[in-house]
C-alpha cells in the first residue's frame, strides 16, 4: 500500500537541489585503461551546439538537447564510454577506454593518442576553445617499493623530470610532469595495485582531472592582473596628482572635478571588466587546494609531490591576482574619499557664494525699502495736496454759492487734518498687505 505525502507541499526546487549530490557521480574504471580528457571553454556555445556534435558519434544520433539538461551525460559506445559535463564556464568530454599492450610498461614515452577509438576530426570539432588536455593512464602495479614505481614511471614518460605523489596514504602512485606535449596533451600515470575497485579508481581520475582543470582556470587571472598592471599604475598618478593640486589649490574646482569623474569612471569600467575573472580565480584556487588535501599525499624521497609542485607555482600567481583586485578596490576607495574632499570643497564655496549674494541682496532690499518709504512720503504730500486742493475749490463753490465761507482758510485748516488721514490710510493698507 502507497504511504501518502504526510509533508507540506514541496519547494518547487527541492527536488533539484536534492539531487545536485548525484549530479556528476564519479566513472567506474576498470584497470589498465586510458582516460583521454578535453575542457573546453564554452562561452557562445549552446547546449544544442554540443548535442548536435554529440550526435555525430556511432549510435548516438537520437539524441536530444533535451537529455543534457543535467549538464552530466554518460554515453556508452562500443568498448568505451564519453561522459559529458558541463560547467558555468567550460565543458568537460571524458572518454575512457582500455589500454592497449603497446602503451604498457615497459615501453617509453608510448604513442597513446593513436590508440584512442575516436574520430580524430570529432575531437578537433569539439565546439569551444580548449582549455585542459590530460591523457592519463591508469594501470596496476606493485607499490611495495615507491622508488621502484616511480623509476619505471620516469622511464614509461620517456626519462622525464617528473613529479610523484603517493596518494591515499599509499594506495596508488600519481605521476605526471606538467608538460605540453606536441598533441597539445599533457600526460598523467596513475599506478594502482592489484584489487583496486573500479569505483576507486574513477575516483582518482576525477580528483586529478579536476585538479589540472581548475588549476588552469584559476589562472586565466593572471594575464588579466598582469595586463591591468599599466592601467592602475597610470590611475594612481594621476590620483596622486589630483590629490596634490587640491591640496595646493592650483587648479579651478569645476574642472579638477572633471578630471577625478574622468578617472573614477575609468577605474569603475576596470572593475567591472575584471572583479568576475578575479573572483572565479579565487575561487578556483579554493578548489585546488581542496582537491589537494584530498589527495592525501605522502611524499617520495627526492621526488616533489604533486601538491608541494603546484602550490610553489600556483601560490605567486593567485597572490598576484589578489593583490591586483585590492589594489583596484583600494583605488576605487581612494578616489572616493578624494571626491568626497573635493566635494566638500566645492560645497563650502558654493555657501561662500550663496552667504555673498544673500548679503547684496539684502542691501539691495534695505535701499529698495528706503526708497519705497520716501515714495511713500512723497505720495502722502501729493495725495494730501490734491485733497486739500478739492477742499479749495469745494470753499470756492460754496462761497460763490452765497455761503459765508473763506476757502483759503478752510482749505489751510483742513491741511493737518488731511495729513494724518492720508498717513493713517496708507499704513492701514500696509499692515493688510504685510499680513
Amino acid at each position: 500500500m502507497k504511504t501518502a505525502n504526510a509533508l507540506p507541499p514541496d519547494d518547487p526546487q527541492r527536488t533539484e537541489l536534492h539531487d545536485e549530490v548525484h549530479a556528476r557521480p564519479p566513472a567506474r574504471i576498470r584497470l589498465p585503461a586510458l582516460v583521454l580528457y578535453i575542457a573546453v571553454l564554452n562561452e557562445g556555445v549552446s547546449r544544442d551546439d554540443e548535442c548536435a556534435h554529440l550526435r555525430l558519434l556511432p549510435g548516438q544520433e537520437g539524441l536530444q538537447p533535451a537529455q543534457l539538461n543535467g549538464n552530466f551525460l554518460r554515453l556508452r559506445l562500443p568498448g568505451r564510454t564519453l561522459k559529458w559535463e558541463r560547467h558555468s564556464e567550460f565543458t568537460r568530454y571524458s572518454l575512457v577506454q582500455p589500454l592497449t599492450d603497446s602503451a604498457l610498461p615497459p615501453a617509453s614515452d608510448p604513442d597513446l593518442l593513436g590508440t584512442v577509438q575516436l574520430d580524430p576530426g570529432w575531437l578537433k570539432a569539439i565546439p569551444g576553445r580548449t582549455v585542459a588536455a590530460i591523457k592519463l593512464v591508469m594501470l596496476h602495479g606493485d607499490l611495495d617499493d615507491p622508488a621502484a614505481a616511480l623509476q619505471a614511471a620516469k622511464h614509461w614518460f620517456g626519462e622525464r623530470m617528473v613529479v610523484a605523489s603517493l596518494m591515499g596514504r599509499g594506495h596508488s602512485l600519481a605521476v605526471t610532469d606538467f608538460r605540453l606535449r606536441e598533441s597539445g596533451f599533457e600526460r598523467m600515470l596513475v599506478v594502482a595495485p592489484q584489487g583496486t575497485s573500479e569505483t576507486r579508481a574513477g575516483r582518482i581520475s576525477q580528483r586529478l582531472l579536476e585538479f589540472e582543470t581548475y588549476r588552469l582556470m584559476a589562472l586565466r587571472g593572471l594575464p588579466v592582473a598582469k595586463a591591468l598592471g599599466p592601467t592602475l599604475a597610470q590611475a594612481e598618478a594621476a590620483l596622486a596628482d589630483i590629490t596634490a593640486r587640491l591640496e595646493s589649490k592650483q587648479a579651478d574646482d569645476e574642472a579638477l572635478l572633471d578630471t577625478l569623474v574622468s578617472l573614477a569612471a575609468r577605474v569603475e569600467r576596470a572593475t567591472a571588466e575584471t572583479q568576475y575573472r578575479f573572483a572565479a580565480t579565487q575561487a578556483y584556487a579554493g578548489i585546488v587546494e581542496q582537491r589537494i588535501s584530498e589527495l592525501r599525499e605522502t611524499p617520495i624521497p627526492g621526488t616533489q609531490t604533486l601538491g608541494e609542485f603546484m602550490q610553489r607555482r600556483l601560490s605567486p600567481a593567485i597572490a598576484t591576482v589578489a593583490a591586483t583586485a585590492q589594489r583596484l578596490a583600494s583605488l576605487s576607495q581612494r578616489i572616493e574619499r578624494a571626491g568626497a574632499l573635493l566635494r566638500t570643497r566645492v560645497d563650502i564655496a558654493t555657501e561662500t557664494q550663496n552667504r555673498q549674494l544673500l548679503a547684496k541682496l539684502t542691501r539691495g532690499q534695505e535701499l529698495q525699502l528706503r526708497l519705497q518709504s520716501t515714495v511713500e512720503g512723497l505720495s502722502i504730500a501729493a495725495i494730501s495736496y490734491y485733497v486739500v486742493s478739492l477742499v479749495l475749490y469745494g470753499g470756492k463753490a460754496a462761497k460763490a454759492a452765497g455761503l459765508p465761507i473763506n476757502p483759503e482758510l478752510a482749505a489751510g485748516a483742513s491741511i493737518p487734518l488731511v495729513l494724518l488721514a492720508v498717513a493713517y490710510l496708507t499704513r492701514r493698507i500696509h499692515a493688510r498687505i504685510r499680513s
